[in-house]
């Protein structure tokens, strides 16, 4: 590509990031880091009853903790700066008037009271081009009743006026073809009364002076493209409006609408990258993070909602994601949210990510139990030895603890209905003779071979050798917890377990 790749995503500081925030931020990183471009966050905090105190800290700390770090942002700076749209306020109004002047916009002066009763009147009432001409705005106004206002600084709002019968076309990356019937459109606010711009001028506006060379954004910005794509024509800058890109919608598990927080709290999982704590209310909303999803497993998982690099692949590292991305194959139907495939990807992660990278997550897990792995060598065995138990890291708790602590309790219900003298003397016998050495499966003969010369089979053996060491049937190979734990913790916890066995 010979023209420079910038492109950006702009949320609003409005409360918790959306996995469906976070992926349109993931496809905007990929495209500009497979064409060496440039990723801007750009703050849209012009909607001042809704902005949220601490939202715009907790973007940046998701963006961080997904490893998609913008290139230019409120916090990074850049040469567009500033990065945040309240800071821009001065430069919003020059435009809006101008469209005014060109006769692409008009005052209105209704009050909210009055829009409101016109709303009662009219079912489905737009302020568009069917009623444009019966109400309070310059279009109907002489230009001295319209100066006059504006001096007594009556409040007021600037709108668009949209062509009538007009056809706005354009080409979406992932769309193709897209034509819109102005008719049905209406004169969106671009300048509100409190001097703030809506979206619609503001995105315009700074895509334009930010230089966005492709706009990747969800579908549900579809029905506002035809305003926009007018205000790049009246604004002159036509010719350097950007590519559009559509994302498809993340839906909900059963396909019925687009996935919401609701739906997350109804079905049991997360919606949110991570945890969101509302400053107006303190309502805690769990994040993926918090659930016990590895970053790495959380973006994979957000690539493939509604995009395959064409083969049968799932596993991506970010940067094989980067290689592989490709926007024809971002697909035009929303994907299915399903949270059991975003487990298997947690625990592919799981299994494949190395011990030491993991021993990092897994050490504040345990903590949490009050369990203090402070041997890291140690730590990194354990980890190896029952992450493929683990979907959560969360799991980790209940798969490792008996490394780090004796049972408390036994099942004693696995094994109280066989046991017998004959089987507590040939476990006093196995621990007395018992030595750990290096080798898992030398462990594992001397064990049979003790069985068999005492009169047993060596199975049924072994599941009360693995409740006395971890407390229940669980866990990994029952050799390999006892090579692990070593001989003198093998020994007293046989000796600790037989003393509740026999009592």
């Amino acid at each position: 590509m010979d023209q420079k790749i910038r492109v950006r995503f702009a949320p609003s500081p409005t409360g918790g990031l959306h996995l469906g925030g976070v992926r349109t931020a993931l496809f905007n990183y990929l495209f500009a880091r497979k064409n060496n471009g440039t990723f801007i966050l750009r703050v849209e905090d012009t909607d001042q009853t809704r902005f949220v105190d601490g939202a715009e800290a907790y973007i940046n700390a998701c963006l961080s903790w997904c490893g998609i770090e913008p290139d230019e942002s409120p916090l990074r700076g850049g040469p567009h700066a500033p990065y945040r749209q309240s800071e821009r306020k001065v430069t919003y109004r020059a435009f809006a008037e101008q469209l005014v002047d060109e006769g692409f916009a008009y005052y209105a002066f209704d009050t909210p009271e009055e829009l409101d009763a016109r709303r009662k009147e009219t079912p489905n009432f737009q302020y568009g081009q069917a009623t444009r001409l019966s109400l309070r705005n310059s279009l109907v106004m002489t230009p001295h009743e319209v100066s006059q206002l504006l001096q007594e600084g009556v409040p007021h709002v600037i709108r668009i006026k949209v062509p009538e019968d007009e056809n706005v076309y354009f080409n979406d990356l992932i769309r193709g073809d897209v034509n819109f019937d102005t008719s049905i459109v209406d004169d969106k606010v671009l300048l509100k009364a409190d001097g703030m711009p809506t979206y619609h001028l503001a995105v315009v506006v700074d895509d334009k002076a930010m230089e966005i060379s492709h706009v990747f954004r969800g579908e549900e910005w579809l029905p506002s493209a035809p305003v926009h794509i007018l205000l790049w024509k009246y604004l002159g800058w036509e010719a350097s409006m950007p590519k559009w890109a559509h994302l498809p919608l993340i839906l909900k598990p059963d396909g019925n609408g687009k996935l919401s927080k609701r739906d997350g709290d109804r079905l049991g999982f997360p919606v949110y990258a991570m945890n969101w704590i509302d400053p107006k209310t303190g309502t805690l909303t769990e994040g993926f993070r918090e659930r016990g999803f590895l970053p790495d497993a959380f973006v994979n998982m957000l690539a493939l909602l509604g995009w395959n690099d064409g083969t049968d692949r799932e596993l991506f590292s970010l940067d094989e994601l980067v290689e592989a991305f490709d926007p024809e194959r971002i697909s035009k139907a929303g994907a299915k949210f399903d949270f059991e495939k975003a487990k298997w990807f947690n625990h592919e992660w799981i299994k494949n990510l190395d011990s030491a990278a993991l021993a990092t997550l897994v050490r504040p897990v345990l903590a949490d139990s009050g369990i203090m792995a402070e041997d890291e060598a140690y730590l990194q065995q354990v980890i190896d030895l029952v992450k493929e138990r683990c979907t959560l890291l969360a799991d980790f708790s209940s798969q490792a603890a008996y490394f780090f602590r004796q049972p408390a309790d036994y099942d004693l219900a696995a094994v109280k209905g066989k046991w017998s003298p004959e089987k507590s003397a040939f476990f006093e016998s196995f621990a007395a003779g018992f030595a750990a050495g290096n080798d898992a499966a030398a462990v594992e003969a001397g064990f049979k071979q003790l069985a068999e010369s005492s009169g047993f089979k060596p199975g049924e053996l072994m599941l009360p050798l693995r409740v006395m060491l971890v407390g229940g049937k669980f866990g990994p190979g029952v050799f390999d917890i006892a090579l692990l734990l070593g001989t003198e913790e093998v020994q007293k916890r046989i000796s600790k377990a037989l003393s509740v066995f026999n009592s």
